[in-house]
């Protein structure tokens, strides 16, 4: 839903802290209870990100058809890094109601309360969504190329300082987020770590952050799509996952957490 393991942590610590507050032995479908939860809370954190503007649900919206199994398995291996170019094109109603229907299998019945829609409305949006994704199909190979030049520009500008170098590869809006592990890791490391924080939101204050300071990174794929990693030995300890909109980096993600790091598929070029 959020494409980012910070935000996800964050929001899955939301949904309990609500439930903690709350009177349980009244929920009747703690399952039912806990979805609807955690999904506005992700529909929040979405929608105080940089601001994408609802397209209003026209008549001649064409009807959502059920998926064929076919397409359902495709769709299915079509999860993960690659989708987040995707879904970064949606609306915060659309990717909620396509996440929710096409990949979890909620119903739009259930839906339509957490976006403020009628079931049709959540219907049509997650059909919008999907339309997006299936229309994506063919130009990932050229992005993939694009984005990869843009890492290794970036790491060369951090490489030799050049700050306004950085600036003109971010987004104007960019986030820099980096996991528990990562903050720590910099408050410990007396040289060569930039000054962390959860999060990080601008373009100046991201490049502050990291101008200087990629030394010892690398380009990689990680989960097959373009970003970098810290691997003394050859071996993975801190991934830098970078999400893009057209040719700017929109966010980068820090992550040190040593089982995730582990969980992630990472080829380094």
């Amino acid at each position: 839903m959020l494409g980012s393991l910070v935000e996800a942590e964050d929001a899955v610590q939301e949904t309990w802290a609500r439930l903690n507050g709350s009177s349980a032995q009244d929920i009747d479908n703690l399952g039912g209870w806990l979805t609807t939860v955690a999904a506005r809370v992700c529909l929040g954190i979405l929608r105080s990100r940089r601001a994408h503007r609802e397209e209003p649900l026209g008549a001649d919206e064409p009807a959502a058809t059920a998926l064929a199994p076919d397409d359902e398995a495709v769709l299915a291996d079509a999860i993960g890094p690659a989708l987040l170019l995707v879904l970064d094109t949606m609306s915060p109603s659309e990717r909620l109601a396509f996440v929710l229907h096409d990949l979890f299998a909620v119903p739009f019945d259930d839906i339509a309360p957490i976006v403020g829609r009628s079931p049709a409305a959540a219907r049509q949006l997650a059909s919008r969504g999907r339309r997006r994704v299936q229309s994506s199909e063919g130009a990932r190979p050229e992005d993939r190329r694009r984005q990869q030049e843009i890492v290794e520009a970036f790491l060369a500008a951090s490489r030799r300082g050049d700050f306004e170098a950085l600036v003109n590869l971010l987004d104007p809006d960019a986030v820099l987020r980096a996991d528990r592990a990562a903050v720590d890791m910099a408050a410990s490391t007396a040289r060569g770590a930039p000054d962390l924080v959860p999060e990080l939101r601008g373009a100046r204050a991201v490049a502050t952050s990291l101008v200087g300071r990629a030394t010892a990174a690398r380009v990689a794929l990680i989960e097959e799509m373009p970003g970098a990693v810290w691997a003394p030995g050859g071996r993975p300890r801190a991934v830098f996952a970078f999400h893009f909109v057209g040719d700017a980096i929109v966010e980068i993600e820090i992550v040190t957490e040593p089982a995730v790091v582990a969980a992630l598929r990472v080829e380094l070029l």
